[in-house]
C-alpha cells in the first residue's frame, strides 16, 4: 500500500466530501458577485446614466418653451418745462407693474445638433460596451478568486498529510535512536522538518482567510464550504489549435478595441460638432408678454396693460467670436489624433493579449501532463525510499526529502489545473467571447458534475 497517497487521499475526499448538500459551487458564488459585487453595480450604474444620452440627445431637436414673469414697485418725479405744459401737473408718482410671458423656440437648423446627436448614440454603444466588459472582469475575479480558496484549502490538506508523514517519522527516529539503531542526527533532522511544516501550516491558514475575504468582497458574504476539483480533470488543447485564429478572432470581437473605436467615432463628432460653431443657425420662434401697470412715471393716464404676440423666424451668423471657435476646432482635431493612436494601440494589446492568454493556456495544458508524470515518478521514489530506508540502504534524511518532493509535486499539480480553468476564462476574455456558458463548462470541472 502506498501509505502517504493514503493519507492524502483521505484528507481530501474528508474536505471535499463535507458539507456537500451545502457546498457552494462557481456558478452560484457568481451569480451572489452579481447581485453584491460593487464594482459590478459601479458598472451597472454607470450604465444606466449613459443610457440618458439618448434621451438629451433627442431633446436637442425639440422645442424649448419657457413662461417668465416678474412683479416691481416704481417711484417716480416728474416736472414738465415749456409754453404748453398748463395742463401738466406732473410730480411724484407711485405705482406698480406686472408683467408675464410665455416664449417658443423651435430648432430648425443647427448643424452641431445632428453631431451632437450622434454623439450621444455613440456614447451609449459605448457604455454597453464598457458593461460587457465589466461582465466578462467580474466573471475573471469571481473564478479567480474561487480556485484561489480551493487551492489555500488544498495547501493546508497537502501540509496536514505531510505532517502525519513526517511526525510518523519523527516517531520512528525516536524509537531507532533510544535503541541504539540510529544517531541522533536522524531524529533532529525529522523533528526540524516536522517544525518547519507546522510553520508553514500556519502560514496557508492565514492565506486561506486573506483569500476568503477576497471572495467576500466580491459577493458579500463570508463564502460557504466550496466544491472542489475533479480528479479525472482532462486538460483539452484550445480550439482552434492555431494561435492566429484566436488573434483574428480578438481583431474582430476584442471589446477593448471596440471601445476605442467608438471612443474614435465620438471625437470625429466632436470636430464636426466644434466647426459648426462657424455655421448660422435658424430657429422658428414665438412669443406671447402681457404687461400691466397701475400708473405711469409721468402722471398721465392711470395705467396700462398691454399685451403683445409674436411669431418668426431667428436667424443667427457668426462673424467673429475671437478666435475661440478655431481654437476648439483644434483642439477636437487634436483629440481625435489621440483617439487613433489609442485605437491603434488598442489593436496591438489586443493581438498581445490574446498570444498571452493563448500561450498560456497552451503552457498549463503540458504543465498539467508534466506534473502528472512529475507525480507519478514521485510517488515511485518515495516508495522506493521507503523501501531502501527498511533493508538498511537510506536514511530517514532521504525518505523525508523524497516525501517533500512528493508533496511539492502534488502542490503543483493542483495548482497547475486551478490556473488552467483559469487560462480559459482569460482567453475566452481576451477575444471578447467570455460568457456564461464559457463559465458553466468551467464549472462542470467541480465535484458534484
Amino acid at each position: 500500500m502506498r501509505f502517504y497517497c493514503l493519507i492524502f487521499t483521505v484528507v481530501l475526499f474528508a474536505f471535499a466530501n463535507a458539507n456537500a448538500a451545502d457546498s457552494q459551487n462557481l456558478i452560484q458564488i457568481y451569480q451572489q458577485a452579481l447581485s453584491h459585487d460593487p464594482t459590478w453595480a459601479s458598472a451597472q450604474s454607470s450604465h444606466l446614466a449613459s443610457q440618458e444620452k439618448l434621451a438629451q440627445g433627442d431633446a436637442l431637436f425639440l422645442p424649448t418653451v419657457s413662461f417668465s414673469a416678474g412683479f416691481g414697485t416704481t417711484q417716480s418725479e416728474a416736472k414738465f418745462f415749456g409754453n404748453n405744459v398748463s395742463v401738466l401737473r406732473g410730480g411724484t408718482s407711485n405705482f406698480e407693474s406686472y408683467n408675464y410671458g410665455l416664449n417658443v423656440s423651435q430648432p430648425i437648423y443647427r448643424k452641431q445638433i445632428r453631431a451632437q446627436f450622434e454623439q450621444a448614440k455613440s456614447q451609449v454603444a459605448q457604455a454597453d460596451k464598457q458593461l460587457a466588459l465589466a461582465q466578462q472582469n467580474l466573471i475573471l475575479r469571481s473564478s479567480k478568486a474561487y480556485f484561489d480558496v480551493l487551492l489555500a484549502q488544498d495547501k493546508i490538506n497537502l501540509i496536514s498529510a505531510q505532517e502525519a508523514a513526517i511526525s510518523k517519522q519523527l516517531e520512528q527516529a525516536k524509537a531507532n535512536f533510544e535503541v541504539g539503531t540510529s544517531t541522533i542526527t536522524d531524529f533532529n533532522e525529522a523533528q526540524a522538518r516536522f517544525d518547519l511544516v507546522k510553520a508553514q501550516e500556519i502560514a496557508a491558514l492565514n492565506e486561506l482567510e486573506v483569500k476568503k475575504r477576497s471572495i467576500q468582497a466580491i459577493i458579500g458574504t463570508s463564502p460557504q464550504t466550496l466544491m472542489g476539483l475533479r480528479e479525472d480533470l482532462v486538460p483539452q488543447s484550445p480550439e482552434p489549435v492555431a494561435m492566429e485564429k484566436w488573434v483574428e478572432v480578438a481583431e474582430q470581437n476584442s471589446l477593448v478595441i471596440a471601445l476605442q473605436q467608438q471612443a474614435l467615432e465620438i471625437a470625429t463628432q466632436e470636430v464636426e460638432r466644434q466647426y459648426a460653431g462657424h455655421m448660422p443657425t435658424l430657429d422658428a420662434v414665438a412669443g406671447y408678454v402681457n404687461n400691466y401697470a397701475t400708473g405711469t412715471a409721468t402722471g398721465l393716464g392711470s395705467g396700462s396693460d398691454i399685451t403683445s404676440t409674436s411669431i418668426g423666424l431667428q436667424l443667427q451668423i457668426p462673424i467673429y467670436q475671437g478666435g475661440l471657435v478655431t481654437s476648439k476646432v483644434r483642439e477636437a482635431v487634436a483629440n481625435k489624433q489621440k483617439a487613433l493612436d489609442d485605437l491603434e494601440l488598442a489593436k496591438r494589446q489586443a493581438d498581445l493579449d490574446a498570444r498571452s492568454a493563448y500561450l498560456n493556456l497552451v503552457s498549463s495544458v503540458a504543465q498539467i501532463k508534466a506534473y502528472e508524470q512529475a507525480l507519478t515518478s514521485s510517488q515511485s521514489q518515495l516508495d522506493s525510499t521507503n523501501l531502501g530506508y527498511e533493508v538498511g540502504v537510506r536514511n530517514s534524511v532521504d525518505v523525508l526529502n523524497a516525501q517533500q518532493q512528493y508533496f511539492s509535486a502534488k502542490r503543483d499539480l493542483l495548482q497547475s489545473r486551478y490556473t488552467y480553468l483559469v487560462n480559459i476564462l482569460s482567453l475566452k476574455a481576451a477575444v471578447g467571447l467570455l460568457g456564461g456558458t464559457d463559465l458553466e463548462s468551467v464549472n462542470q470541472q467541480l465535484l458534484g458534475h
